[in-house]
């Protein structure tokens, strides 16, 4: 049953989101994300802890950027953007993210290096309207 409305669950995710990855407010980000928080992503230790465990390892310049979103019930998906993370590309992200009680329960991810202008067969930026300088 979906307990907050799907436009409630995007703004909750964006807002999450902003402060993990870019405030790096940990305390702040604990009322977003469930202690019994399921990882699926093969690049993240289990648990809210190894999220933002790997958050602490990165260098200050990580930034997340959020393209589309899209709702559906008691799942969120956005299309992002990590940069600033010391590999030689930034990775584009579609992120998966379940609710329950209010608050992010489950996450899955498919992560991609953001391909360069002369990388990308179709010419088209893989994130927003232009490609990364």
């Amino acid at each position: 049953m979906t307990t907050m409305t799907e436009a409630a669950n995007k703004a909750f995710v964006l807002e999450a989101f902003d402060t993990l990855f870019n405030q790096r407010d940990y305390a702040a980000a604990e009322r977003f994300w469930s202690p019994g928080y399921i990882q699926h992503s093969a690049h993240i230790a289990p648990g809210r802890d190894g999220l933002f465990n790997l958050i602490k390892t990165q260098p200050p310049t990580l930034r997340y950027e959020p393209g589309v979103i899209v709702a559906d019930g008691d799942y969120v998906i956005v299309h992002g953007r990590f940069s600033g993370h010391g590999r030689p590309a930034a990775w584009i992200a579609a992120d998966i993210l379940r609710f329950a009680d209010g608050v992010l329960a489950e996450h899955w991810d498919v992560l991609q290096d953001e391909a360069t202008e002369a990388e990308s067969n179709s010419g088209l930026p893989m994130f927003g309207n232009s490609f990364p300088s």
